[in-house]
């Protein structure tokens, strides 16, 4: 028995110190776990982060290709259409410049017109209908003798031709006395870019006359809306009292 207690007493420090060792290394567990977890959960946040800005930059940059496809889109239709050499012209004197174009195609094949008859604006077409701001239109009505070689000719010059147009109608009767010639009724829309200071102008004065009848109908809808207060009858005399 004296020789365990010499063993006890022998090794009893270190019992102390390695009891000492384990509570302090599962103290220092206890104590790191949650930190461990922190560090973890940083780390994953951080990752779904990084993620979430690599797809925002992804989106970013298609948005701004996209913004970029459609400046050129928007730049090449604008260049379609006929743009005056003189800025601040109205329908008429815009349209003629391009109508000197087509006229020329038609001296070139040797057509002759007959008669020329012009619609400014027509209310029925779709650019004066929504964007009237943006180009002059004009319907162009003319009557024309050709034979079939020139017209031929002239019809591919105009599906050829550099500008945006709208060729609308084409009627073609021979001529009685000489089938060989064209008698020739043509519509066609020609369109021509407004400049930017009358393209402003013109937007302005559309978007505020838009919203002042907002304004007047929201208004008028307000005081229809309102019931009227009930008035009184007139008292009547009935016939039997003058008797």
């Amino acid at each position: 028995m004296d020789k365990y207690n010499i063993y006890i007493k022998k090794f009893k420090f270190a019992i102390i110190i390695f009891v000492v060792a384990v509570v302090a290394v599962i103290a220092m567990i206890v104590k790191t776990v949650p930190e461990v977890q922190k560090i973890i959960q940083i780390q994953k946040d951080h990752k779904a982060q990084s993620a979430s800005l690599a797809d925002a930059e992804r989106k970013l940059a298609t948005l701004q290709a996209d913004a970029l496809k459609k400046e050129a889109e928007d730049k090449n239709v604008a260049n379609l259409f006929f743009k005056p050499i003189t800025e601040g012209l109205d329908s008429e004197a815009a349209i003629s410049d391009e109508f000197t174009e087509i006229l020329q195609i038609m001296r070139d094949n040797k057509i002759k017109v007959r008669s020329v008859k012009y619609d400014y604006d027509p209310a029925d077409d779709n650019f004066v209908k929504f964007i009237p701001y943006k180009y002059h239109v004009c319907r162009i009505t003319a009557e024309m003798i050709a034979n079939y070689a020139s017209f031929s000719n002239f019809l591919r010059e105009i599906y050829k031709h550099e500008h945006f147009l709208d060729l609308e109608k084409v009627e073609v009767v021979p001529y009685d006395k000489n089938k060989k010639i064209l008698l020739v009724s043509v519509v066609l829309k020609l369109y021509a870019q407004k400049d930017p200071a009358t393209v402003a102008k013109e937007q302005a004065e559309a978007e505020a006359a838009a919203q002042a009848a907002a304004q007047t109908a929201e208004s008028s809808d307000g005081s229809n809306s309102s019931v009227p207060s009930p008035q009184p009858a007139d008292g009547g005399v009935s016939p039997e009292a003058n008797m």
